[in-house]
């Protein structure tokens, strides 16, 4: 199991990256959420492919939603109960895939 990313100086500088290209702490638990929004329905579920590739390899999977071209993210570690170093690299990814 992933440990719990802890709050302090190293959970911190872990998540700044991610803050400042748009994602948010969750205000009802200990997760991470963006809204990434596409061209159009196609383009949407395109990358939504191209991320569930990376989730499946690394066995972490989203919580997401899809309403024609947004999507809605949401992440945390089911198994830790809460944020890690695995949502951490799965955000960073889905941002450098959009």
């Amino acid at each position: 199991m992933t440990e719990r990313l802890v709050p302090g100086p190293g959970r911190d500088e872990a998540l700044a990256p991610l803050l400042a290209n748009g994602w948010q702490l969750a205000a009802d638990r200990d997760a991470i959420r963006k809204t990434f929004t596409f061209g159009n329905f196609v383009d949407a579920f395109g990358w939504m492919a191209k991320v569930a590739l990376w989730a499946e390899k690394w066995n972490h999977h989203p919580e997401w939603t899809n309403v024609y071209r947004t999507v809605e993210v949401t992440l945390t570690t089911h198994d830790a109960g809460g944020l890690t170093a695995l949502d951490v690299r799965l955000a960073a990814k889905m941002d450098a895939l959009h």
